[in-house]
């Protein structure tokens, strides 16, 4: 039987213009060679699979070449070319760095070095894998690859280029080589498949090409594969089947089920996609990559991104219409968030479950969001001369709604408690404000009648939005807001007073409500609660010293922490303050104190007896052992330390 030659070692270029994706460096190449401007030395860098090695055998070959083409390319057959491809080539000469990375392969090569070529111009030496020469190797080369004789030149490749020294580097021709495209790698295996004979699909080809990453070597060797798999057929679905690829058909049907809303049917598709064998993460990575193409296709512009055959990008383009960018944004992050905690949830299954859950009820919250992202609210305000409806917004307060502010009386509270704090201080300062020479001192209840369901919210509302110096507002009752009497001081001093006092009696009833009594129960919770999260960041000296301490109530507000050592009393000392950040929090109550003490009777017992001199070591082993004592005197020894 014939012997069967693999794909990646039957096409593998012979000359420049066969090189694949890397036309930037065989131009340059090949150019330096028409014009006789040789490097002494190339360092060829990149992935794997991309070409290198090639490309270093292609110009070792070329620069030997006996007829050397106008295009800069070898001819293929003179004597040098023929024995190089041959293998027989006496002055070509390749070294594996990976098994032979010694001081001593490397001062062979030197020897071999001063002595010049028998035919031809050049001796090339070309060294692979450069990056696992060790640094004695790598310091024996540097003065042979400065200064090589005029007759040769070294070919360097690697795909870790940070491993080699600067001292390397600087004496290089540096080559970067880039990852072939998705396009190229499909057009060269169509070009095989046509040449021996195989009938491929182009959304299979396209399927290998995505799944070796822009390494050709790779893509060649999965051809081969599928080829005796398929015997000769390649088909979506058989290449779907032997490269283990979820297929895209999946997630166009969760999208549509998503979109509907329908949970049942979700589930059941994600069943069916664990079922056939894919993990929970491979789903993820998958859908985020499906809703990435979703949004690239939205713009033609940047339609050419998204690295799928011609067919499924019209079936992107049409569905990304339904969407909105904010949508597959929103989408695109919790999917982000959830493969990130994938691998710390216990029950993975659920935890994608939860993210396809929250996602079929995304539209709807993008919807009402993108509805009242202006946070502004409308309602009509019945005043006595019949001022028509004003749209009222506190700055950076969150949208509510108009039956929020009219079907129950709104007070401060109710308000603030459905704004942030800068909303709130913005809402209820000008509640005690004065401004006599803008607004006119209201007149009593009798002489404006308001109706009772209006009256109620108009003190905490009306001061939100700014009333201009030179308009004055008509007379509304307003018993709640009557601004107080003016001290002897002056009217605005009394004001700042005034709101000062109202700040810190709401700051104080509002820490009174809030606050969480202090238990030993919950004390010990809330301590486990914040260890866990340095047991979470793999940080155990810090959840070792934190268990040795013992907390204890002191007071009703005083929480005391007990130091076993004054190793672990100074470490308290550096976390004190984020420790009583974190219990004010948990127990909503600024006023905690936290103190700390050192118990001397445990530190006493964790420190030991003191270590023993040399010299009394010496007398302890003299008593335990005459004959060494005997022995220094003997020898009439002194002890010298």
């Amino acid at each position: 039987m014939e012997n069967f030659i693999v794909s990646a070692r039957k096409y593998r270029p012979q000359n420049f213009s066969t090189v694949v994706g890397q036309a930037h460096i065989t131009t340059t190449l090949k150019n330096a060679i028409r014009n006789s401007q040789l490097a002494h030395a190339f360092l060829f860098c990149g992935p794997r699979g991309v070409g290198k090695t090639t490309c270093a055998r292609i110009l070792a070959k070329t620069i030997n070449c006996e007829n050397l083409q106008p295009d800069g390319e070898a001819c293929n057959e003179c004597h040098s070319c023929k024995s190089f491809n041959e293998g027989s080539s006496f002055n070509i000469h390749e070294l594996d760095a990976a098994s032979n990375n010694s001081v001593d392969d490397i001062r062979t090569l030197v020897e071999q070095v001063r002595f010049a070529p028998q035919a031809g111009k050049y001796k090339i030496y070309i060294i692979d894998e450069v990056h696992m020469l060790s640094s004695s190797a790598f310091n024996a080369f540097l003065k042979t690859l400065e200064e090589p004789p005029s007759y040769a030149i070294f070919i360097l490749a690697t795909t870790e280029k940070h491993k080699i020294l600067p001292t390397i580097l600087s004496r290089c021709q540096i080559f970067d080589f880039k990852r072939i495209t998705i396009q190229d790698t499909v057009d060269h295996l169509k070009e095989i498949c046509e040449k021996e004979q195989i009938q491929a699909d182009a959304d299979a080809l396209h399927l290998v090409a995505q799944k070796t990453d822009g390494c050709m070597r790779d893509s060649l060797s999965t051809l081969d594969k599928i080829v005796s798999f398929t015997s000769g057929h390649l088909t979506y679905q058989n290449t779907l089947e032997h490269l283990n690829i979820l297929d895209y058909d999946y997630f166009f049907k969760i999208m549509d089920t998503v979109l509907q809303q329908d949970i049942a049917n979700a589930l059941l598709i994600f069943d069916e996609i664990l079922q056939k064998g894919f993990e929970g993460d491979n789903f993820l990575n998958g859908w985020a990559e499906f809703l990435r193409n979703l949004l690239l296709s939205k713009d033609d512009k940047a339609l050419h991104l998204v690295e799928v055959s011609g067919n499924l990008k019209e079936r992107y383009k049409q569905l990304s219409g339904q969407l909105s960018p904010a949508y597959l944004i929103t989408a695109l992050h919790l999917l982000n968030e959830t493969e990130i905690n994938y691998r710390l949830a216990r029950n993975t299954r659920l935890h994608v479950e939860m993210a396809l859950i929250k996602l079929c009820f995304l539209q709807q919250a993008v919807t009402l969001v993108s509805d009242d992202s202006t946070g502004e609210v409308s309602k009509k305000k019945l005043v006595a001369d019949g001022t028509p409806a004003q749209k009222l917004r506190a700055p950076g307060a969150q949208p509510v709604t108009a039956r929020t502010l009219t079907d129950k009386p709104a007070t401060t509270a109710s308000i603030a408690a459905t704004q942030p704090e800068a909303a709130r201080l913005t809402v209820e300062t000008p509640e005690v404000k004065p401004a006599p020479a803008a607004i006119p001192t209201p007149a009593p209840a009798a002489t404006a009648p308001v109706p009772p369901p209006v009256a109620a919210p108009a003190p905490s509302i009306a001061p939100a939005a700014p009333v201009p110096a030179t308009t004055a507002t008509p007379p509304v009752s307003t018993p709640v807001q009557a601004p107080k009497p003016a001290a002897a001081g002056g009217g605005k001093l009394t004001g700042l007073a005034a709101m000062k006092e109202a700040l810190a009696a709401k700051q104080q009833d509002h820490n009174v409500v809030q606050a969480i009594p202090l238990t030993s129960g919950a004390l010990h919770v809330y301590w486990e609660e914040f260890i866990d999260k340095f047991r979470q960041a793999n940080k155990m000296t810090v959840v070792s010293n934190l268990q040795l301490a013992v907390l204890k109530l002191l007071d009703t507000a005083e929480i005391g922490i007990v130091s076993r050592n004054i190793v672990q009393f100074r470490f308290m000392e550096e976390e004190k303050l984020e420790i009583s950040e974190f219990f004010k929090q948990k127990f909503n109550n600024p006023a905690i104190i936290l103190t700390l003490q050192l118990d001397e009777s445990q530190q006493a017992q964790d420190i030991g007896p003191a270590p023993l001199s040399s010299r009394e070591q010496f007398q302890q082993m003299a008593d335990k052992y005459p004959l060494v004592k005997e022995l220094k005197d003997r020898l009439n020894m002194e002890l010298d330390f």
